[in-house]
């Protein structure tokens, strides 16, 4: 305690004030995650109270206890839900890292007609907005043949141009002649890709994979737009229906509230478990 004293007193004024803004703003950023694990466990009395209160007053579990108890009452229950949710997410984020890693891969090491015109594509592909290709993903997907199937909630996350691009800014860092030496020793490509680009490119993977991770976790638009059983729709869905209506937008607070703890915790775990990844992303750290 009293080294820690020393060192403080050894800082100059303008970093102490850099610090104590720093911590007062962590705390203003960490409120809305207070805010979410209370809610989740106030009571219906508190959840309609006036004026709204921060904390939760009388911690219940009554939320939760309804949540499982309306899953057991329900054709379809909750843990569908959420199984559906947890498998679609783990496919979506392994497909979306080894496709966007192997297309950043062929663009930064290897030469093939129209290579130039694809990235620029890939890049071009950035200026729309989802809402600009809902139609004709849907004809796409219906084409296809896949309507009501766990492929619509994963295939259209699969072509994810920021994901090869910022893969590619990290594999652009391996020196040319890295690869003509493993070439040399016999290695072949997918020795290559695994044994020297993989590692290089850990960082930008950790953040690749936290982005689809919380795309695909929290998406709705498969669920309402190509899926019309229910047994193949997501947890984020269901929450979406807790509230639909006058009755369900009183009686489904509760459930809503816990059930949205449930879908924003892996959230607040993966970021946690990756977050120095993704600083060294944003340093643009590689091979020196």
């Amino acid at each position: 305690m009293q080294r820690m004293m020393r060192s403080w007193g050894k800082i100059d004024t303008f970093q102490k004030i850099a610090f104590m803004f720093l911590v007062l703003l962590a705390v203003f950023m960490a409120l809305p995650i207070v805010f979410i694990m209370n809610h989740a466990f106030k009571p219906i009395t508190e959840l309609f109270a006036y004026p709204p209160t921060f904390f939760v007053r009388q911690p219940t579990m009554e939320n939760f206890d309804q949540l499982f108890l309306r899953s057991h009452s329900m054709v379809i229950p909750f843990t569908r839900y959420l199984f559906n949710s947890l498998l679609i997410t783990t496919l979506t984020v392994i497909s979306v890292v080894f496709v966007s890693a192997i297309a950043a891969y062929a663009f930064s090491k290897h030469r093939f007609p129209g290579k130039n015109v694809f990235f620029s594509l890939t890049i071009f592909a950035l200026m729309f907005a989802p809402e600009a290709v809902v139609i004709p993903r849907y004809l796409v997907i219906a084409n296809l043949g896949i309507m009501n199937t766990y492929f619509v909630h994963i295939l259209p996350f699969i072509a994810a141009p920021v994901s090869v691009f910022l893969m590619k800014q990290f594999i652009d860092q391996i020196p040319k002649e890295l690869i003509e030496a493993a070439k040399i020793d016999g290695a072949s490509e997918l020795r290559i890709f695994s044994r020297i680009v993989i590692p290089v490119c850990a960082p930008a993977i950790s953040t690749i994979a936290i982005l689809t991770f919380q795309g695909a976790w929290l998406q709705t638009e498969s669920s309402v737009m190509f899926t019309q059983v229910e047994s193949m729709k997501t947890l984020p869905y269901y929450i979406m229906t807790l509230t639909n209506g006058l009755a369900n937008n009183v009686v489904g607070q509760g459930v809503a509230a816990a059930t949205t703890l449930i879908l924003f915790v892996p959230n607040l775990i993966i970021f946690l478990v990756f977050q120095r990844k993704v600083i060294a992303t944003m340093a643009h750290s590689g091979i020196k």
